[in-house]
């Protein structure tokens, strides 16, 4: 029997690794996993109320309603696009990036999101851009007009703009801090 299951927070290489681990550790053949779903095999019936159990004391939890579905995946492209592209990829808008991966108009996702997330898909974007923006600070690798090209902002000016009113700092006076305050991905 095959059965793909949809997961919510799985938004990097080692969530992957860990969801795949615990599926083998239950007995299921894992045919293919990415961020948000898993294909397992098995020859007994999946036992869901242990898979979800499982997967949440990782931290995931198990996705049934379509609509949820829908939203998980629109969070797993945003993530894709913000913080696991090469710079040459990421020039693309991403409300046309969205659109050409789910198959549905950028404005039913985004009218979808809103619904269900408490929150604009655009200001889901914009988290996701700073958490990028405060892990790239502190790795102190690209200098800040480097960081605005690699996460396709107009300017340096907008960056920094768009930084300050969401964490109050500007990237130079965050950079300066002893306790940087970054967020894991799957809470933004």
């Amino acid at each position: 029997m095959i059965k793909t299951i949809y997961i919510k927070n799985m938004v990097c290489p080692r969530c992957i690794k860990v969801v795949k681990e615990e599926l083998e550790n239950l007995g299921y053949g894992v045919s293919k996993i990415k961020l948000g779903e898993a294909t397992i095999e098995s020859s007994k019936i999946a036992v869901l109320k242990l898979i979800k159990e499982v997967l949440e004391k990782n931290g995931f939890e198990l996705l049934d309603n379509d609509q949820h579905k829908l939203i998980e995946k629109i969070k797993i492209f945003i993530i894709e696009y913000i913080h696991y592209q090469s710079s040459e990829s990421i020039q693309e808008k991403l409300s046309d990036y969205l659109s050409t991966k789910m198959g549905y108009s950028y404005q039913y996702l985004s009218k979808l999101f809103s619904s269900l997330e408490n929150q604009t898909i655009e200001n889901y974007i914009i988290n996701q851009r700073i958490e990028k923006v405060k892990e790239l600070l502190v790795y102190n690798q690209l200098n800040l007009s480097e960081i605005s090209y690699r996460l396709g902002y107009s300017s340096v000016q907008h960056l920094s703009s768009q930084f300050k009113k969401v964490t109050g700092f500007t990237p130079t006076k965050f950079k300066k801090l002893k306790n940087k305050k970054r967020m894991s991905i799957d809470k933004v």
